[in-house]
C-alpha cells in the first residue's frame, strides 16, 4: 500500500519572501489534542476551537496548526479515525474563503499523509520550516525530537516514520490498529494529567535547540508545541523562543501582525 507524505520544501518557502497584506494576520496555535482524555470534553474542545477559528478568520492571513492537533491519527488507505468533522469542516470551508491552512505533524499525529491535502486542501509538513513575511525570519515546528536527550523517543520515532512500519501497522483492520493506538496515546502525560509541564530554564531542550539554530543562522523568532508549557523566552536580543502550550487545559495561540508576535489566550 503506498503510503505519500506532503512535504513543501523549505528552500521554496525561504524564496517567496511576501509581506503580509494590510490588516492581515498570522496565527499560530498547537496540541489540541483532540480525542484526549475523552470524547466528552474533546467535543467542548472542538467547539471551542472552531469559535476561534472563526474569532480570528476575518483578519487571519494564513493559519499554521503546529503539531499533536488530534490525540491519535493514522490515514489508512480508504478509512481515517472518525469524529471531529466539524472543525475539519471548518478548515475547508476556511480555505474555500482564501485563508492558507497549515498543519505539522506532531508525535502524535504523526501519521497524516494525503487526506488533508487531498480532501481539504490543506498542507501537511513534517518537518521544522523557516518563513520570512515582512522582513522577518520565523522557524516553525512541532519541536518533538529536537534538541539534545530523548533518546528513547527518537528511537520510537524512526520506527514510526519507517515505511514498512507504517505498511505493517496499515494491515491491520481498522478497529483494532486505531482502538490499539488510541489506548496508547492516552497514556500521554496530557491525557493523564492536568498538571503544568515543568520549565527546565536554560536546559530546556528546545530553548537549546535554538540557540545551536540561531548560531548558524538568524530568526527572529521560534515558534514550536510539544512542550505544553507557554514559553517566550529572549534567545538574544533580537530573537525570541516561542512554544504555545496546549488546549486541554489552556487556549493559547500566537499572532504575527508583520511588525511584531504576541502571545494571547482564548477566552
Amino acid at each position: 500500500m503506498p503510503i505519500f507524505l506532503f512535504l513543501a520544501p523549505e528552500q521554496n518557502l525561504m524564496a517567496q519572501k511576501p509581506d503580509i497584506p494590510t490588516n492581515k494576520k498570522i496565527y499560530f496555535a498547537s496540541d489540541f489534542h483532540l480525542g484526549a482524555p475523552n470524547d466528552e470534553s474533546s467535543s467542548q474542545r472542538e467547539q471551542k476551537i472552531i469559535r476561534w477559528l472563526d474569532h480570528i478568520k476575518s483578519d487571519a492571513y494564513k493559519i499554521y496548526l503546529v503539531g499533536d492537533i488530534f490525540d491519535f491519527w493514522f490515514e489508512y488507505k480508504h478509512a481515517i479515525p472518525k469524529g471531529f468533522v466539524r472543525f475539519q469542516a471548518k478548515l475547508a470551508s476556511l480555505v474555500e474563503e482564501g485563508i492558507q491552512v497549515t498543519l505539522f505533524t506532531g508525535n502524535h499525529d504523526i501519521w497524516m499523509f494525503d487526506y488533508f491535502p487531498k480532501e481539504l486542501g490543506i498542507t501537511v509538513q513534517t518537518n521544522p520550516i523557516s518563513l520570512s513575511f515582512n522582513k522577518k525570519k520565523l522557524y516553525v515546528g512541532h519541536g518533538d525530537g529536537l534538541g539534545p536527550g530523548d533518546g528513547k523517543y527518537k528511537a520510537l520515532k524512526k520506527i514510526f516514520t519507517n515505511k514498512f512500519c507504517q505498511r505493517s501497522f496499515s494491515w491491520l483492520h481498522p478497529d483494532i490498529g486505531i482502538g490499539f493506538a488510541k489506548r496508547w496515546s492516552r497514556r500521554s502525560r496530557i491525557s493523564t494529567s492536568a498538571a503544568e509541564e515543568i520549565n527546565y530554564g536554560d536546559k530546556e531542550h528546545l530553548l537549546i535547540y535554538c540557540k545551536e539554530m540561531e548560531e548558524k543562522e538568524h530568526h527572529d523568532y521560534y515558534i514550536f508545541g510539544h512542550r505544553h508549557l507557554l514559553l517566550d523566552v529572549k534567545i538574544n536580543s533580537t530573537s525570541r523562543y516561542i512554544n504555545l502550550g496546549e488546549w486541554v487545559n489552556h487556549s493559547y495561540y500566537a499572532v504575527f501582525d508583520g511588525d511584531d508576535l504576541s502571545v494571547l489566550e482564548y477566552d
